[in-house]
């Protein structure tokens, strides 16, 4: 069997998934025509066009503008829907989702439709395809920490169906510091606790998130080879890093697949993970990103089964659960 066969087949979780960064320019599009939405493109095709940004700033701004055709609850239902329906072809059996409130509350649109049809699409997906899949509500860093603490409030109704609360948008400029109040409310909740560190900005930023926000998990992390200390310490507390290889590529993190620091950092003991960020903005989906790194790294087989096996050893899931699918992963 082939090595692409192989990461077709064995089962996967994947823990860094921006759902509104898996809008693909054809629903863009289907629902701005539905909606009357003047987008700046006249096809898909332009909009496809418009996905070749160059920073992470250029993406921010096309992904909060492509937010913007999302109006009802069908419409974050078919997001959620698309995602869902990829992660059964990719043999993706958990996924731990984020999402961004903000960025559909100060549009006007509150909880109580973003959060009906996400949970709408979550569960046919869980009924028709076996996929588990939890919630994870993540505050924009270049908004206020009262903002967040805001959206924190309004979420209430729905902490039963949110596992984890993250820190996503604008890293430079926003280190994890300036939320550290509203993560420690988050955290005496009992959520668990994500943020992103270590992409854009540096190593430090990794450190305050473990030290003032207390992360379960790191998003991104791949500057953390800057500091052998902090190295040292991910690699005996085993916070995992969630990597995404194609983001790092398409935001400049690296200029060539070629690279890429996921094996080294798994050679060096960290508990690091392959994930896909925002898939439709960044290149590919899950597949998509184990491909790249092999055909850029030439992975072998066991190191494939391992990062397999990672992002299960890395999820919330309970441990009896991640026990029989890191059995499966090595059995497959």
């Amino acid at each position: 069997m082939s090595l692409s066969s192989i990461i077709n087949n064995i089962p996967k979780a994947e823990l860094h998934l921006h759902i509104e960064g898996s809008l693909t320019p054809e629903l863009m599009w289907r629902l701005a025509k539905k909606h009357s939405v003047t987008l700046p493109y006249t096809n898909v095709e332009e909009i496809e066009a418009a996905y070749n940004f160059e920073d992470l700033q250029s993406f921010l701004d096309l992904y909060y503008a492509g937010a913007g055709v999302l109006r009802d609850e069908e419409d974050f239902f078919t997001l959620m829907w698309e995602y869902l329906s990829r992660c059964f072809d990719d043999n993706i059996v958990h996924t731990e989702i984020m999402f961004d409130p903000q960025t559909h509350t100060e549009r006007g649109i509150s909880f109580d439709v973003f959060m009906a049809g996400f949970l709408r699409a979550m569960a046919k997906a869980k009924e028709e395809y076996g996929i588990s899949s939890y919630l994870i509500m993540s505050f924009l860093r270049h908004l206020s920490e009262d903002d967040a603490f805001k959206t924190l409030e309004e979420a209430e109704p729905y902490y039963e169906h949110i596992t984890a609360v993250g820190l996503d948008s604008s890293e430079l400029g926003h280190p994890p510091s300036k939320f550290e109040r509203v993560f420690k409310h988050a955290k005496s909740l009992g959520f668990k606790i994500v943020a992103h560190a270590g992409e854009e900005g540096p190593a430090s930023y990794i450190w305050e998130a473990i030290e003032l926000l207390d992360v379960d998990r790191i998003d991104h992390g791949v500057r953390c080879q800057e500091d052998d200390a902090l190295m040292a310490h991910l690699k005996e507390k085993q916070i995992p890093l969630t990597v995404c290889p194609l983001s790092n590529l398409k935001l400049c993190v690296i200029d060539d697949m070629k690279e890429h620091n996921i094996i080294e950092l798994l050679d060096a003991g960290l508990l690091v993970t392959v994930n896909s960020d925002d898939p439709t903005y960044f290149g590919g989906f899950l597949n998509d990103n184990f491909n790249a790194l092999h055909q850029s790294l030439n992975l072998d087989e066991h190191t494939v089964r391992t990062l397999a096996a990672n992002s299960f050893k890395a999820s919330f899931l309970p441990e009896n659960v991640k026990a029989d699918f890191i059995d499966k992963v090595f059995n497959a």
